[in-house]
């Protein structure tokens, strides 16, 4: 053990945070295919862990004995273990006044430290170690002492000034949620939200609609508006109205009150028998939805601006508009937390070889989609504490009901990725196909990103665990012409959903921003500043800069060719 065991657990934590980070879209989309619990939080890993150790005997005596030492410091109270800042489990003031509380969360830390430390010390390589970082977390995270109604100081002044009635609440949550599918606890109150009435609430019309996709264009804010539209390309793992929450929260609107003409891609949700839809498809889909808002106002170039897997996509479109001549048809890219560089050790290698990768396609084939609730089931078991044991203690030991909050309702409103397009995810992924020019053909042309010298915005998150914003700023280094990176200080949907603070107010978000982009993300984050507030407003002037001069707006939205055919949010969305 380290003669500084704060340290040392400190460290121990980072790796954990660390690698269930690198588990990103590529991991979610072979794992939910499986259509059984994610592998990574299978068993199998632990046997290779202790195989190792019985190698080094030396090495298990010398952690036990560490145990046994700081477990005596802590029964002592001169243990100095704390849990990592932000830790939203032992927020309750009880765990760090009260001394058996103090103590029961010391000891869980070291006990912590040392299956991570017996981890490392198994010397299995670090694939194996990987996965087992991640099982040996998740059970973990599970035995948390807040887990438990007997460990946990709030539940237990719930207990007393409720006379338990939480607990009788609790039971009738549990026996609820046990007979809803996905058996697992409720994480929002879906009777407080409407699609099109307090979501995806911002005025518009259906001015195109295909097979894969409708067009909306948002109804002006303004009495004149910017000449060069802008054109928003929706993830396909979920609905698109990330990008126009309720109002005050929305995107689109934000965006729309500038002054910018707004128009957004709806993803039809797949059925089987749009299991063919795949890359070319999607690409082709975003071509023709440029093609309709470059024809209704009458401009040549278009200012693409996509999200996660739809980054993916409008990355491949743009490729093939390189390689045939046409990139003056967009007039800008912007990527939002979107990793096409996957060459980060432990995204897709650690956790998904081909074998697995091979059966995921073939399941996702035999059915024609990859089911959206076996995905949503992934990425809860990629964030337990956030997403399953949060709600455990909330829904089950307080009695309380789950929040009605709309991400969360976003977040389950679930779709399906037609089985082309998720072939065509995992082939990218196991290729790292986008890093190596011409090795990825999109609409029959081949893909180099460096010959893509648009103007290009990327925007990551700093504790984003689906696109690591490692991944993200190399996948920003592929590209030609001047780049601009911001990493947030958020999360993966967070970094989206980053509202400016009222005109006053203090705001909690911040973001660090570089033009001129250094060779490693390590130096990104040494030298670039650090600025208060949220990127929105960085990314408004960027634009706005791009955008030309300023014109009446429009009276009517669509044209002859592009009629408007109905109300935003259109019925694609409302699919289920």
């Amino acid at each position: 053990m380290s003669e500084n065991p704060t340290t040392e657990i400190n460290q121990s934590r980072i790796r954990r945070t660390s690698q269930a980070a690198r588990s990103g879209l590529d991991v979610m989309l072979s794992e939910a295919a499986s259509g059984g619990p994610p592998r990574f939080i299978a068993p199998g890993s632990a046997v290779k862990v202790g195989a190792g150790l019985a190698r080094h005997p030396g090495r298990v005596v010398g952690r036990a004995a560490g145990l046994t030492a700081e477990l005596a410091r802590t029964a002592a109270g001169r243990s100095e273990l704390a849990p990592a800042k932000g830790d939203r489990r032992f927020a309750d003031p009880a765990w760090e006044r009260n001394w058996l509380f103090r103590r029961l969360l010391q000891g869980y830390l070291a006990i912590g430290e040392t299956v991570d430390g017996l981890i490392a010390d198994a010397d299995v390589g670090w694939r194996a170690e990987r996965r087992a970082r991640l099982a040996a977390g998740n059970v973990l995270d599970a035995l948390a002492p807040t887990n438990f109604a007997w460990s946990n100081p709030t539940v237990i002044k719930e207990v007393v000034d409720t006379g338990g009635g939480n607990l009788v609440r609790g039971a009738r949550h549990l026996v609820h949620d046990l007979n809803t599918p996905t058996r697992m606890p409720a994480t929002v109150d879906t009777s407080k939200f409407e699609v099109g009435g307090n979501l995806a609430a911002s005025p518009g019309s259906v001015v195109l609609r295909t097979d894969v996709f409708e067009l909306i264009q948002y109804q002006p804010a303004t009495d004149q508006v910017r000449d060069v539209p802008l054109v928003l390309v929706p993830p396909t793992i979920n609905k698109f109205y990330v990008l126009d929450l309720a109002p005050g929260r929305s995107m689109i609107e934000h965006y729309v009150a500038q002054g910018q003409q707004v128009f957004a891609i709806l993803w039809r949700n797949p059925e089987q028998e749009q299991g063919h839809f795949d890359l070319d498809t999607y690409a082709q889909a975003v071509a023709e939805a440029r093609d309709a808002v470059a024809s209704i106002t009458a401009q040549s170039g278009v200012h693409l601006a996509a999200a996660c897997s739809g980054g993916i996509i409008t990355a491949g479109l743009l490729g093939h508009l390189a390689a045939a001549g046409e990139l003056d048809r967009v007039a800008s890219l912007t990527l939002m937390v979107c990793a096409l560089d996957n060459d980060t050790e432990g995204t897709m290698a650690a956790l998904t070889t081909r074998d697995v990768a091979a059966a995921a396609v073939a399941e996702s084939a035999r059915r024609g989609y990859l089911d959206g609730k076996a995905l949503e089931g992934v990425f809860t078991w990629l964030r337990p504490n956030d997403l399953v044991w949060n709600y455990f203690v909330n829904n089950y030991l307080l009695g309380k009901e789950p929040p009605a909050f709309d991400i969360l309702y976003w977040n389950q409103d679930t779709v399906r990725l037609a089985a082309g397009l998720h072939r065509d995810f995992i082939n990218i992924g196991l290729d790292n196909a986008f890093a190596h020019p011409g090795a990825l053909e999109v609409i029959g042309e081949p893909v180099d990103l460096g010959a893509v010298d648009v103007d290009t915005y990327f925007i990551a998150g700093a504790n984003d665990h689906i696109v690591p914003w490692e991944s993200a700023y190399k996948s920003a280094l592929l590209f030609g012409g001047d780049r601009r990176f911001v990493l947030s200080r958020s999360g993966h949907i967070q970094a989206l959903v980053n509202l400016p603070g009222r005109e006053g107010a203090e705001s909690r978000s911040s973001f660090r921003v570089a033009d001129e982009l250094p060779a490693t993300p390590e130096e990104f984050a040494a030298q670039a500043p650090q600025l208060p507030g949220s990127w929105w407003g960085d990314w408004g002037a960027w634009l706005a800069e791009r955008s030309g001069a300023l014109r009446p707006a429009p009276e009517r939205l669509g044209n002859q060719t592009y009629k408007a055919q109905g109300r935003a949010p259109g019925t694609y969305v409302l699919a289920n």
